[in-house]
Protein backbone atom coordinates (compact mmCIF):
# COMPACT_ATOMS: atom_id res chain seq x y z
CA UNK A 1 0.00 0.00 0.00
CA UNK A 2 1.41 3.37 -1.04
CA UNK A 3 2.60 5.93 1.44
CA UNK A 4 0.90 9.23 0.56
CA UNK A 5 2.96 12.38 1.06
CA UNK A 6 1.78 15.95 0.51
CA UNK A 7 4.29 18.67 -0.37
CA UNK A 8 2.97 21.89 1.08
CA UNK A 9 3.95 25.43 2.01
CA UNK A 10 1.67 28.43 1.77
CA UNK A 11 4.60 30.58 0.68
CA UNK A 12 5.32 30.34 -3.04
CA UNK A 13 8.74 30.09 -4.63
CA UNK A 14 10.24 27.79 -2.00
CA UNK A 15 10.99 24.84 -4.28
CA UNK A 16 7.87 22.84 -3.39
CA UNK A 17 7.13 21.50 -6.87
CA UNK A 18 10.83 21.06 -7.68
CA UNK A 19 11.23 18.96 -4.54
CA UNK A 20 8.11 16.90 -5.24
CA UNK A 21 8.91 15.91 -8.83
CA UNK A 22 12.64 15.39 -8.34
CA UNK A 23 12.25 13.25 -5.24
CA UNK A 24 9.68 11.24 -7.19
CA UNK A 25 12.07 10.82 -10.12
CA UNK A 26 14.97 9.59 -8.01
CA UNK A 27 12.74 7.21 -6.06
CA UNK A 28 11.57 5.86 -9.42
CA UNK A 29 15.21 5.32 -10.35
CA UNK A 30 15.60 3.36 -7.11
CA UNK A 31 12.94 0.96 -8.34
CA UNK A 32 9.95 2.45 -6.51
CA UNK A 33 6.67 2.94 -8.33
CA UNK A 34 5.64 6.56 -7.75
CA UNK A 35 2.50 8.51 -8.62
CA UNK A 36 2.55 12.32 -8.62
CA UNK A 37 -0.81 14.09 -8.23
CA UNK A 38 -0.70 17.73 -9.36
CA UNK A 39 -3.23 19.58 -7.20
CA UNK A 40 -1.94 23.04 -8.15
CA UNK A 41 -3.99 24.86 -10.82
CA UNK A 42 -0.73 26.36 -12.12
CA UNK A 43 0.21 22.86 -13.27
CA UNK A 44 3.95 23.19 -12.69
CA UNK A 45 4.43 19.58 -11.65
CA UNK A 46 2.63 18.48 -14.82
CA UNK A 47 4.88 20.68 -16.97
CA UNK A 48 7.98 19.37 -15.23
CA UNK A 49 6.92 15.85 -16.19
CA UNK A 50 6.28 16.73 -19.84
CA UNK A 51 2.58 17.65 -19.77
CA UNK A 52 2.37 21.22 -21.04
CA UNK A 53 -1.30 21.27 -22.02
CA UNK A 54 -3.47 23.72 -20.09
CA UNK A 55 -6.59 21.73 -20.93
CA UNK A 56 -5.54 18.23 -19.93
CA UNK A 57 -8.38 15.78 -20.39
CA UNK A 58 -8.93 13.27 -17.60
CA UNK A 59 -7.05 15.55 -15.21
CA UNK A 60 -7.23 15.87 -11.44
CA UNK A 61 -10.14 18.27 -12.03
CA UNK A 62 -12.11 15.47 -13.67
CA UNK A 63 -11.14 13.19 -10.79
CA UNK A 64 -12.45 15.63 -8.18
CA UNK A 65 -15.57 16.93 -9.92
CA UNK A 66 -16.20 15.03 -13.14
CA UNK A 67 -16.89 11.51 -11.99
CA UNK A 68 -13.68 10.03 -13.38
CA UNK A 69 -11.94 7.26 -11.45
CA UNK A 70 -8.31 7.55 -10.38
CA UNK A 71 -7.39 4.80 -12.81
CA UNK A 72 -8.86 6.80 -15.70
CA UNK A 73 -6.77 9.88 -14.89
CA UNK A 74 -3.33 8.33 -14.34
CA UNK A 75 -0.85 8.99 -17.17
CA UNK A 76 2.56 7.41 -17.77
CA UNK A 77 5.51 9.77 -18.04
CA UNK A 78 8.69 9.27 -20.03
CA UNK A 79 10.40 8.00 -16.87
CA UNK A 80 9.97 4.36 -15.93
CA UNK A 81 8.06 3.81 -12.65
CA UNK A 82 6.89 7.44 -12.55
CA UNK A 83 3.24 8.27 -13.29
CA UNK A 84 1.13 11.42 -13.08
CA UNK A 85 -2.40 12.64 -12.55
CA UNK A 86 -2.03 16.01 -14.30
CA UNK A 87 -3.47 19.35 -13.39
CA UNK A 88 -5.67 21.46 -15.65
CA UNK A 89 -6.53 25.16 -15.80
CA UNK A 90 -10.08 24.09 -14.93
CA UNK A 91 -8.82 23.12 -11.48
CA UNK A 92 -8.92 26.81 -10.53
CA UNK A 93 -12.71 26.49 -10.39
CA UNK A 94 -12.73 23.22 -8.49
CA UNK A 95 -12.63 24.90 -5.08
CA UNK A 96 -15.91 26.67 -5.86
CA UNK A 97 -17.48 23.41 -6.96
CA UNK A 98 -16.18 21.51 -3.94
CA UNK A 99 -17.44 24.28 -1.65
CA UNK A 100 -20.99 23.47 -2.78
CA UNK A 101 -20.67 19.84 -1.66
CA UNK A 102 -22.36 19.65 1.72
CA UNK A 103 -20.91 16.38 3.04
CA UNK A 104 -17.37 15.06 2.72
CA UNK A 105 -15.97 17.82 0.51
CA UNK A 106 -12.63 17.72 2.36
CA UNK A 107 -12.18 14.00 1.68
CA UNK A 108 -12.96 13.74 -2.02
CA UNK A 109 -9.34 13.12 -3.07
CA UNK A 110 -8.75 10.62 -0.26
CA UNK A 111 -11.76 8.55 -1.32
CA UNK A 112 -10.88 8.78 -5.03
CA UNK A 113 -7.33 7.49 -4.70
CA UNK A 114 -8.07 4.71 -2.22
CA UNK A 115 -8.63 2.20 -5.02
CA UNK A 116 -5.19 2.71 -6.61
CA UNK A 117 -2.91 3.03 -3.57
CA UNK A 118 -2.19 -0.69 -3.72
CA UNK A 119 -0.56 -0.19 -7.13
CA UNK A 120 2.18 2.18 -5.91
CA UNK A 121 4.97 2.46 -3.37
CA UNK A 122 4.60 6.22 -3.02
CA UNK A 123 1.96 8.80 -3.92
CA UNK A 124 3.24 12.39 -3.91
CA UNK A 125 0.74 15.26 -3.91
CA UNK A 126 1.92 18.69 -5.05
CA UNK A 127 -0.30 21.17 -3.17
CA UNK A 128 -1.12 24.71 -4.32
CA UNK A 129 0.54 27.58 -2.40
CA UNK A 130 -2.68 28.38 -0.55
CA UNK A 131 -4.76 26.94 2.28
CA UNK A 132 -8.07 26.38 0.47
CA UNK A 133 -10.06 23.21 -0.18
CA UNK A 134 -7.53 21.81 -2.65
CA UNK A 135 -4.81 21.88 0.00
CA UNK A 136 -7.16 20.54 2.68
CA UNK A 137 -8.13 17.67 0.34
CA UNK A 138 -4.46 16.94 -0.25
CA UNK A 139 -3.63 16.90 3.46
CA UNK A 140 -6.69 14.81 4.31
CA UNK A 141 -5.46 12.18 1.85
CA UNK A 142 -1.87 12.16 3.16
CA UNK A 143 -0.02 10.06 5.69
CA UNK A 144 2.62 12.76 6.02
CA UNK A 145 3.66 16.23 4.89
CA UNK A 146 6.99 17.44 3.56
CA UNK A 147 7.52 21.19 3.94
CA UNK A 148 10.15 22.76 1.67
CA UNK A 149 11.55 25.96 3.19
CA UNK A 150 13.64 28.46 1.27
CA UNK A 151 16.90 29.34 2.99
CA UNK A 152 16.19 33.06 3.19
CA UNK A 153 15.11 35.68 5.70
CA UNK A 154 11.37 35.19 5.25
CA UNK A 155 11.65 31.39 5.35
CA UNK A 156 9.40 30.99 8.37
CA UNK A 157 6.80 33.45 7.06
CA UNK A 158 3.48 31.68 6.77
CA UNK A 159 4.83 28.54 8.37
CA UNK A 160 2.53 28.91 11.36
CA UNK A 161 -0.45 28.84 9.00
CA UNK A 162 0.47 25.54 7.35
CA UNK A 163 1.22 24.08 10.79
CA UNK A 164 -2.17 25.23 12.08
CA UNK A 165 -3.84 23.71 9.02
CA UNK A 166 -2.06 20.39 9.60
CA UNK A 167 -3.14 20.54 13.25
CA UNK A 168 -6.80 21.03 12.23
CA UNK A 169 -6.61 18.24 9.64
CA UNK A 170 -5.12 15.98 12.30
CA UNK A 171 -7.91 16.85 14.73
CA UNK A 172 -10.90 16.59 12.40
CA UNK A 173 -9.96 14.64 9.26
CA UNK A 174 -6.83 12.50 9.54
CA UNK A 175 -5.61 11.75 13.08
CA UNK A 176 -2.45 9.95 11.92
CA UNK A 177 -1.05 12.70 9.68
CA UNK A 178 2.40 13.95 10.66
CA UNK A 179 5.09 16.29 9.44
CA UNK A 180 7.38 13.83 7.70
CA UNK A 181 10.18 16.27 7.19
CA UNK A 182 11.39 19.74 6.30
CA UNK A 183 13.58 20.26 3.22
CA UNK A 184 15.92 23.24 3.18
CA UNK A 185 16.08 24.60 -0.39
CA UNK A 186 18.15 27.26 -2.18
CA UNK A 187 20.98 26.68 0.29
CA UNK A 188 24.28 28.54 0.15
CA UNK A 189 26.82 27.00 2.52
CA UNK A 190 28.99 30.13 2.39
CA UNK A 191 26.21 32.37 3.68
CA UNK A 192 25.81 33.24 7.35
CA UNK A 193 22.17 33.92 6.57
CA UNK A 194 21.64 30.33 5.41
CA UNK A 195 23.21 28.97 8.57
CA UNK A 196 21.09 31.27 10.70
CA UNK A 197 17.86 30.26 8.96
CA UNK A 198 18.69 26.57 9.37
CA UNK A 199 19.34 27.11 13.08
CA UNK A 200 15.89 28.67 13.45
CA UNK A 201 14.23 25.88 11.46
CA UNK A 202 15.94 23.22 13.58
CA UNK A 203 14.72 24.94 16.76
CA UNK A 204 11.15 24.39 15.54
CA UNK A 205 11.42 20.98 13.85
CA UNK A 206 14.47 19.30 15.38
CA UNK A 207 15.41 16.03 13.71
CA UNK A 208 12.56 16.33 11.23
CA UNK A 209 14.80 18.63 9.17
CA UNK A 210 16.39 16.51 6.43
CA UNK A 211 20.19 16.46 6.58
CA UNK A 212 20.36 16.90 2.79
CA UNK A 213 20.37 20.55 1.71
CA UNK A 214 19.24 21.56 -1.77
CA UNK A 215 21.61 24.16 -3.24
CA UNK A 216 20.82 26.98 -5.60
CA UNK A 217 21.41 25.42 -9.01
CA UNK A 218 20.61 26.78 -12.47
CA UNK A 219 20.10 23.28 -13.91
CA UNK A 220 17.25 22.69 -11.47
CA UNK A 221 15.59 25.85 -12.74
CA UNK A 222 16.12 24.96 -16.41
CA UNK A 223 14.87 21.36 -16.34
CA UNK A 224 11.07 22.02 -16.16
CA UNK A 225 11.13 24.15 -19.33
CA UNK A 226 12.21 21.00 -21.16
CA UNK A 227 9.51 18.88 -19.51
CA UNK A 228 12.11 16.93 -17.57
CA UNK A 229 13.18 16.33 -14.01
CA UNK A 230 16.80 17.07 -13.21
CA UNK A 231 17.37 13.30 -13.05
CA UNK A 232 17.07 13.22 -16.84
CA UNK A 233 18.03 16.77 -17.75
CA UNK A 234 21.43 16.84 -16.05
CA UNK A 235 21.96 13.88 -13.69
CA UNK A 236 25.51 14.98 -12.84
CA UNK A 237 24.76 18.52 -11.67
CA UNK A 238 24.83 19.60 -8.02
CA UNK A 239 21.02 19.83 -7.86
CA UNK A 240 20.66 16.26 -9.11
CA UNK A 241 23.18 15.00 -6.57
CA UNK A 242 21.27 16.73 -3.78
CA UNK A 243 17.86 15.35 -4.77
CA UNK A 244 19.35 11.88 -5.29
CA UNK A 245 20.67 12.02 -1.72
CA UNK A 246 17.36 13.41 -0.43
CA UNK A 247 15.38 10.57 -2.05
CA UNK A 248 17.70 8.05 -0.40
CA UNK A 249 17.35 9.79 2.98
CA UNK A 250 13.56 9.91 2.62
CA UNK A 251 13.41 6.23 1.68
CA UNK A 252 15.52 5.28 4.67
CA UNK A 253 13.27 7.28 7.01
CA UNK A 254 9.97 5.96 5.67
CA UNK A 255 10.96 2.31 5.32
CA UNK A 256 12.31 1.83 8.84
Amino acid sequence: MARVTAFSNQKGGVGKTTTCVNMAAFLAERGKKVLVIDMDPQGNASSALGFFEHKNKNSVYDLLTGGKTAGETVRPTEKENLLLIPSSEDLAGAELELAQVMIGRERVLDEKIEEIKKDYDHVFIDCPPSLGLLTVNSLAAADGVIIPIQCEYFALEGLSQIMNTIKLVKKFLRPDIEVEGVVVTMYDGRSKLSKGVIAEIEKVFGDKVFATRIPRNIRLAEAPSYGKTVADYDPKCAGAAAYRALAAEYQEKTEK
